[in-house]
């Protein structure tokens, strides 16, 4: 799993350093106007030096100019990874001819060897085929238009904002259930499906993000609106319901990872969302009682170190409701007019929840 994650990082590096708006994108776009083909190294140590033949070491600040003018020569070119400067022109690529491959031209099969053999992006410009395709973390991925990705990002937009929706829906009825203290499994089960769902397709947007460089500033705020707090709307949900207390409370890190691995068919079940949460999925309507983490964290001012200490003082979050202005001070760090503060936070998040449903 971790080499996966290491692999996507590449991958999403690289996106970012050839999107719109880059010096490196310009050059790439000005070897296809010009109608000739290219192979960059993106990347280099001295390990590199055993697989380049001949050619010419440079050592030049790199500009969109110098690369499309050294394109021309028709061999490779070696850039550093952070395509500052040009360190190799007109060279010959000789990787490992035992590496497997599935491209057919000569360019492209040497591009994914190499980047194979080295770890290092390749990108590999087709002069026939007018495309650009990066070789990385073992993937060969085409660089698209704008407008395309775009379409497809404003599509995941959309849903993004259905599933945030839905979850303030589900979210709210938490609330109400947790404040008369008749929450079940399959209600948390509920809200930490939706958290996960809208988790997931905020990722898919910001690679889109990533991809479009320049060209994604819009989405980018679009994104960043809709999906701000969701990743501590998870770890809240998973630390007031994490199964056993003291040293048998399951570890909070266990849990998330275990939601994230869900597949997107086990994430529509929930009794495999419950046993993620670490709760047994054969009886979804097993009550549960919740410490408290996430209506506290909806009470303003209230720095999270207050809030650990007023969880761990009262346990749960029926005794915390029914807490007074002089329990809330017997806590460390709560005076008297941060006890108000919570005691009036937390009624009014009880009030709202009562008018919401009558209304």
């Amino acid at each position: 799993m971790a080499g996966d994650i290491d692999q996507e990082q590449v991958l999403r590096e690289t996106l970012a350093a050839v999107a719109p708006g880059t010096e490196l994108r310009d050059g790439l776009e000005r070897i296809l106007r010009g109608r000739t083909g290219a192979l960059i190294v993106f990347g280099y140590d001295k390990s590199l030096d055993s697989l380049l033949s001949g050619g010419f070491a440079l050592d030049v600040p790199f500009s969109p100019q110098q690369l499309r003018e050294l394109a021309k020569m028709d061999a490779a070119m070696v850039i550093d990874s952070a395509a500052s400067t040009i360190l190799w022109a007109n060279t010959q690529l000789v990787p490992d001819p035992g590496i497997t491959t599935d491209e057919t031209g000569t360019r492209h099969r040497t591009a994914e060897r190499l980047a194979k053999q080295t770890g290092y992006p390749v990108i590999s410009v087709s002069q026939s085929m007018q495309m650009i395709a990066i070789y990385v973390a073992g993937r060969r991925y085409v660089l698209e238009d704008s407008n395309i990705i775009l379409s497809r990002a404003n599509q995941a937009l959309a849903t993004l904002e259905r599933y945030k929706q839905r979850f303030n829906e589900v979210a709210g009825n938490l609330t109400a259930l947790e404040i008369d203290d008749f929450v079940t499994i399959r209600d948390v089960a509920v809200v930490a499906q939706r958290i996960e769902m809208v988790l997931r397709i905020a990722a898919e947007i910001r690679g889109y993000i990533i991809e479009l460089g320049v060209d994604g500033r819009l989405l980018a705020l679009q994104h960043d609106e809709i999906s701000a707090g969701m990743d501590n709307e998870r770890e809240f949900i998973a630390r007031d319901y994490l199964p056993g207390t003291g040293k048998r409370s399951r570890k909070l890190q266990a849990t998330l990872d275990a939601l994230a691995e869900l597949s997107a068919e086990e994430l529509l079940d929930f009794s495999l969302v419950a046993k993620a949460l670490g709760h047994p999925g054969t009886d979804l309507e097993l009550p549960l009682s919740p410490r408290g983490f996430r209506l506290l964290s909806k009470v303003q001012r209230l720095p999270a170190p207050v809030a650990e200490r007023i969880v761990e003082h009262f346990g749960s979050l029926q005794k915390m409701l029914g807490a007074s202005i002089d329990d809330l001070q017997a806590v460390e760090g709560v005076g008297e007019n941060r006890a108000r503060t919570v005691r009036e936070g937390l009624s009014r998040l009880a009030d709202s929840s009562i008018l919401e449903r009558y209304v």
